[in-house]
């Protein structure tokens, strides 16, 4: 007992100091299997079977295409296509941002990202079309993990693999739960543009033109994944490689933004990203199993009943710890490490599956910039030479806002469920 204790202390230590998260959770996986008298191999040999998974091999294809678009020219074209759509509106520099936000984390699946490529772009020109810095920095730092819950989101595809859930099914799920999410930022942003008195755009059907030929290759990209993947054209793997092709010659040899030269450098950062992905997961199930083996969730569920009998209490305390979650840990990690905890008991709760992913990633989704660690906070002070204090202030509005689409995502299922229901009919 004695030994296990300070074990636990050594691993608490080495994660504070910064060691790796797969390096922790690959040492819990082996000694809690090595204290059972169970071979180690039993963590090894989930590494095998990921390998062997078909929708697994999307991830490294999505993340390719995503890293090419952030390197070229994309993030202008698209901002220049947004803009023109929706600079008329109150607000319409701050909308066309949010939509900027969301096209590029749906395809990269990394906040971070986001930020650095548009960020620079947007910042500036917010501030100087008379929008305050205090609400510029709020939006283009909650906005960086805007668009987690659009399809081909990373995140997505990682859910339904732990899940054992459909991906088709969380791509179109998310579709609606993401567009109110954009939607209520869009009112407020508005609001903003009101009384911050900032100059519209004058509608211009010749802009719209112009700047959608501009953007002619690219603006497609969206619509060719869902139209071919509910119209039984292609498998989500098929989509991605094609997504990856397209882009690739999009890129490199019609617009020309990319360098022949330059892929192999984005090709090898956008697989670190990857990797990282996969060392995790393949730790993270094999202490899954360990966790399996020895009974935990059902002995969390039989906990769970005893003091909890509500549905609506269990999803409000599963919303607080995953805020909590998201806020600590990267959103992969999350996935990996909790999802096969919560998901039988909440199916003991009647939650649909499907469901339950979609309030999951957009808990993670808030998570990214909650504070007091939220990893987008971090990411904006860096870009933005800003203390985190003052971006926790920045994003308070926001946080609100999300949370309030959190708990309409949460309580009206049919939100998640009506195109799943509607495409599987």
């Amino acid at each position: 007992m004695l030994e296990t204790i300070l074990i636990g202390i050594a691993l608490l230590i080495l994660a504070l100091l910064g060691a790796p998260l797969f390096v922790i959770i690959a040492a819990i996986a082996l000694l809690s299997f090595h204290a059972a008298g169970i071979d180690i191999m039993a963590v090894i040999i989930e590494l095998y079977r990921l390998s062997a998974s078909p929708t697994l091999i999307a991830i490294p294809l999505f993340t390719f295409a995503g890293y090419m678009l952030a390197e070229s020219n994309a993030p202008q074209r698209l901002v220049g296509v947004a803009r023109a759509l929706f600079g008329w509106m109150p607000g319409g520099l701050a909308v066309v941002a949010l939509f900027s936000c969301a096209f590029f984390t749906a395809f990269t699946g990394a906040s971070g990202v986001t930020i650095v490529a548009l960020g620079g772009i947007l910042l500036p020109v917010l501030i100087k079309e008379n929008y305050t810095k205090k609400f510029s920095l709020g939006l283009m730092t909650s906005s960086g993990s805007l668009g987690l819950l659009f399809p081909p989101s990373l995140p997505i595809i990682l859910y339904g693999f732990v899940a054992g859930v459909s991906v088709d099914q969380l791509f179109i799920a998310g579709i609606l739960p993401g567009f109110l999410i954009i939607g209520l930022l869009a009112i407020y942003s508005s609001y903003k543009g009101i009384t911050c008195n900032v100059q519209r755009t004058p509608f211009s059907l010749r802009e719209i033109l112009s700047s959608m030929k501009n953007a002619a290759w690219e603006l497609p990209l969206p619509f060719i994944i869902l139209v071919g993947i509910y119209g039984g054209f292609f498998t989500v793997t098929e989509a991605a490689a094609m997504t990856a092709f397209y882009v690739f010659i999009v890129e490199v040899l019609i617009y020309r933004d990319l360098k022949l030269r330059a892929v192999p450098n984005v090709m090898r950062e956008s697989m670190v990203l990857v990797g990282a992905i996969l060392i995790i997961l393949g730790a993270a199930l094999g202490l899954t199993n360990y966790l399996i083996d020895e009974q935990v969730p059902a002995q969390m569920l039989s906990f769970i009943e005893q003091y909890i009998d509500s549905r609506i209490v269990f999803l409000i305390l599963l919303n607080v710890f995953l805020l909590g979650v998201g806020a600590m840990m990267d959103i992969f990690s999350a996935i990996i490490v909790v999802v096969p905890l919560i998901l039988p008991i909440a199916q003991e709760f009647g939650i649909h599956p499907v469901h339950l992913g979609i309030i999951f990633l957009a808990n993670l989704e808030i998570g990214y910039f909650t504070p007091p660690v939220g990893i987008n906070l971090f990411i904006s002070s860096y870009r933005f030479k800003e203390t985190v204090i003052e971006l926790y202030k920045a994003t308070f509005p926001f946080l609100i806002i999300y949370l309030i689409a959190l708990l309409i995502i949460t309580y009206v299922p049919e939100l998640s469920l009506f195109l799943v229901n509607l495409f599987s009919g």
